[in-house]
């Protein structure tokens, strides 16, 4: 059996409110580029069985575009630990994954860019995967049948996208 696992930057969010960080929500580049991202995963076929993400607005706002575009809603976990979590908490969690072929992680960044250069067996040929940008998306494939087999290095990178490079992916697709 193959795992697979999916590490995505939430979209870009709004400074326009200078409070609390948590309640971020997020901006209009960010709505579209959610929206983006997730007809790209359906189109794909990347569709998680679960999601971890981080409870943070801007990560629930991201999620809830991306979702609305999958033909299936996963069972998603909103966890205040994946709140600007370090890529060994991400990992931690990850790890604790049961039942799940398919995983989505949506957090921040540093931990989520750390994460996907952690585990990959080598880095993308892309310019943009050391910085990962908003929504970033890196899709990584595991020889193994159980997320506690899953090591640093052993994680094969299929694809890293980033909303730019699909450019108006999501307004050649019916919404569904």
């Amino acid at each position: 059996m193959t795992l697979r696992l999916i590490l995505m930057r939430h979209a870009k969010s709004s400074w326009d409110d200078k409070g609390d960080d948590h309640a971020r929500p997020l901006n209009n580049r960010g709505r579209n580029a959610a929206t983006t991202i997730g007809h790209w995963l359906a189109a794909k076929g990347y569709v998680p069985d679960i999601v971890l993400c981080s409870n943070a607005e801007r990560t629930a706002q991201t999620w809830a575009r991306v979702s609305a575009m999958l033909a299936a809603l996963p069972d998603v976990q909103f966890e205040q630990s994946l709140y600007l979590a370090t890529a060994e908490k991400l990992f931690q969690v990850l790890l604790q994954v049961q039942d799940a072929e398919t995983v989505l992680i949506l957090a921040h960044n540093p931990g989520i860019a750390v994460l996907a250069a952690a585990l990959a067996d080598r880095s993308p040929a892309h310019r943009r995967f050391d910085d990962y940008p908003t929504a970033a998306t890196t899709v990584l494939y595991f020889a193994t049948d159980s997320w506690e087999n899953v090591t640093p290095g052993t994680g094969q990178v299929v694809e890293f996208v980033v909303p730019r490079d699909l450019g108006n992916f999501s307004k050649d697709k019916t919404k569904s």
